[in-house]
């Protein structure tokens, strides 16, 4: 998880209401009808979860919440307030990231779980695309699976989605949305999922699905609800909402601001926080996640009109103190448990403390000891040289004391399996540059090496081998990473690499590793990642400044060595002396000691002598260097296409002159320019002009001698 959402979320529960007007407020209760909406979201098939544990009720103990029969009967308590007019729904990731007692049958007992506590409509989120389309529309419609319930039929609720369509034929996966009639009065319900989605699943069995804009896909379909005269409008939105005291932004309140004003009510998903307040006068709720919580939505409609005029919301925790479970759910939970507790329960190590794990972070350690051990045994399943492993996979701890397989099956739950590839150097440290997220930091846990970062530049400083030496950029090494990871754009891992097999599944790889580890296993954070700040000599360039990593590599380098002291100065010119310094200190070229030019001395005389015997610089006369004269940007890419001749004996075919606009004006370094730039090494100003006769700044003169060492390499 590049990447949206990817970091952990705390759990923080409060039940309280928010009561505002959506419009005028209602006179007479036989004029109006009351309806009650109660909403689920991002229950990942944790239907036997109860690891959030708070003292509820005061009495000084904590006490846990949630598991799906709480669940129930806290909805059947809250259905019974108002018997015909409820409706249970739900915003998406009901299944997927689940634990072995519903993942071990493919969610089957989930579905069965939702259909006893009376769901009546729903939407997708992103972790129903976990295992394809193919398989999404299965557990919609029904069909038997090798892993599932023989006679699965299927959901006996309605599913909705706006905006997931085919890219071929354009057409919808699933319906639309879906109109409930309640109390006399119809409810129209239109389904989204975040546009993030593709970047969350995996490729294979989604190619061909695309998300639209959520907003579009809305306001699409509102005035065909309208048109058969529903004017009571909710939106199931797979999408993430932001709070603050009252102020809710994110994607569920860009979607509040730009929608049709029919839309009253949006029932938010996928952050896993508590939503609970109004944009542009529609409610937005969420209910954070695993079923530990659930939203209560009660509508006053019109009668006559049939708009909603009136909404409020409660966020109740499903706190077990004082609640007895629901009898259907706790039997269907346990007939499940039952069948999976040999697998759950199988002992596969120990491990001496607790192995905490998740996404990888800022700081000068920046690993932690699951996220190793996880890529360690990727590393070791594949008999690779390096491994990666996304955070966003690693869903849960591990406790101290016996490791189950059932505790490591809920820490990876997606099945992905193991993909072998081979990556340059260069390559690999592309790949984890596009891991690094202004945000968050870093993403992926590592194996086989480690690697330094710098925040200003959101890039990878060093790339350290067991033995201490640098990654070479030119050399191929084999990574292991996931399916997802392979097939995610963002990280371009299948764009740069090659040669990829298939391995074992991640959670086979991981349990197969602990079983060789002997005693108890005892992992730790130990800097295999870890944030650093870049020391420049110069003290006029910030860590903020865009040109910080250049200046950085390049001072590393010994560029600088011998120019520059103290301060930079940035934007004064460079003088032609300091350039071929700059550019001998490159290329570590030796003077034969007999001087050239009759006006220059010292070490700088030795290093413009040694660019001379080398062909690369000329005087302004016979015997003249003319050493503190602005060196004119001709002149520059004159001496640095010389250089890269030098360095490679290559001819360069040069780009067509109309690149630039004043072409006509240097026709002396006409051909130097133009193989330049063929070669990147420099463009044109933004008005198409080259203006070879203008002074080379010190911060211009360092970047095209970095672009010209990353050409050589």
């Amino acid at each position: 998880m590049k990447k949206l959402m990817k970091k952990k979320f705390f759990l923080i529960f409060m039940s309280f209401s928010i009561i505002l007007p959506i419009g005028s407020l209602y006179a007479e209760d036989d004029d109006y009808v009351s309806v009650q909406l109660l909403g689920v979201n991002d229950l990942h098939g944790q239907i036997d979860y109860e690891s959030y544990f708070a003292d509820f009720d005061g009495d000084g103990e904590e006490d846990p919440a949630g598991r799906a029969d709480y669940l129930a009967s806290y909805l059947k308590e809250r259905e019974a307030d108002n018997p015909e007019n409820t409706l249970v729904v739900n915003s998406g990731d009901m299944i997927g990231g689940s634990p072995l007692v519903s993942a071990a049958f493919q969610d089957e007992p989930t579905v069965e779980i939702m259909e006893a506590m009376g769901m009546d409509v729903g939407t997708l989120g992103n972790h129903e695309f976990d295992e394809g389309v193919d398989e999404l529309l299965r557990m919609i419609n029904g069909g038997d699976h090798p892993n599932g319930t023989e006679g699965y039929d299927g959901m006996d609720f309605a599913n909705v989605a706006a905006n997931v369509q085919y890219k071929d034929t354009k057409e919808l996966l699933i319906d639309p949305y879906v109109v409930k009639e309640v109390g006399g009065q119809k409810i129209g319900f239109i389904g989204v999922v975040t546009t993030e989605t593709p970047n969350m699943v995996i490729k294979e069995g989604n190619e061909n699905v695309e998300f639209t804009d959520e907003v579009e896909a809305i306001n699409k379909y509102v005035p065909e609800l309208k048109e058969q005269g529903v004017k009571s409008i909710v939106v199931l939105a797979h999408n993430p909402g932001f709070q603050e005291g009252e102020t809710i932004t994110g994607d569920a309140a860009r979607i509040a601001n730009n929608v049709d004003d029919e839309v009253d009510v949006i029932f938010a998903a996928h952050n896993h926080v508590e939503n609970n307040g109004y944009v542009d006068g529609k409610l937005i709720v969420q209910a954070y996640s695993y079923g530990t919580a659930f939203s209560d939505v009660d509508l006053k409609i019109n009668a006559t009109t049939g708009d909603i005029v009136d909404a409020k919301a409660e966020i109740v925790t499903v706190a077990q103190h004082g609640m007895e479970p629901n009898e259907e759910v706790a039997a269907i939970l346990q007939k499940y448990e039952d069948k999976v507790a040999e697998i759950k329960n199988e002992v596969i190590g120990e491990a001496k403390t607790e192995l905490i794990g998740g996404y990888a972070e800022r700081g000068e350690v920046g690993d932690n000891a699951l996220g190793n051990l996880i890529a360690d045994g990727m590393k070791w399943a594949m008999d690779a040289d390096f491994a990666l492993m996304n955070g966003g996979g690693i869903r849960a701890n591990i406790d101290q004391g016996d490791i189950t397989y059932g505790e490591v099956f809920t820490v990876q739950p997606f099945g992905n399996v193991l993909n072998k590839v081979e990556l340059t150097g260069a390559d690999l440290e592309q790949v984890l540059n596009n891991q690094i997220s202004e945000q968050y930091g870093p993403d992926y846990s590592v194996a086989g090496f480690n690697y330094t970062w710098q925040d200003a530049t959101q890039e990878v400083v060093n790339i350290y081998l067991p033995d201490g030496t640098k990654i070479d950029p030119d050399e191929n090494y084999t990574v292991v990473v996931n399916n997802y990871m392979y097939g995610d754009t963002d990280s371009e891992i299948e764009k740069l690499s090659e040669n990829m097999v298939v391995g074992p599944t991640d959670l086979d790889a991981t349990v197969d590793y602990i079983k060789t580890l002997e005693g108890p296993i005892e992992y730790r954070e130990e800097g295999r990642i870890s944030e650093v700040e870049l020391e420049l000599p110069f003290s006029d360039i910030s860590a903020s400044d865009q040109a910080y990593k250049v200046l950085y590599e390049l001072a590393e380098q010994g560029v600088f060595k011998g120019v520059y002291e103290g301060k930079f100065n940035r934007n004064k010119p460079v003088t032609r002396a300091e350039f071929v310094q700059l550019l001998n200190n490159a290329l570590e070229l030796e003077s034969d000691g007999n001087i050239h030019f009759t006006d220059v001395e010292g070490d700088r005389a030795a290093a413009i002598d040694a660019a001379y015997d080398a062909g690369i610089i000329a005087g302004r006369t016979e015997d003249k260097f003319v050493p503190n004269g602005s060196m004119t940007r001709a002149e520059m890419i004159t001496v640095l296409t010389r250089a890269y001749k030098y360095v490679t004996n290559d001819e360069v075919t040069p780009s067509e002159k109309s690149v630039f606009s004043d072409a006509y004006s240097f026709s002396w370094a006409k051909s130097a320019i133009l193989q330049g730039h063929a070669l990147g090494l420099v463009e044109g100003y933004p008005n198409g002009q080259f203006k070879p006769f203008s002074s080379t700044s010190r911060v211009e003169a360092a970047y095209v001698i970095y672009n010209w060492l990353n050409i050589l390499e």
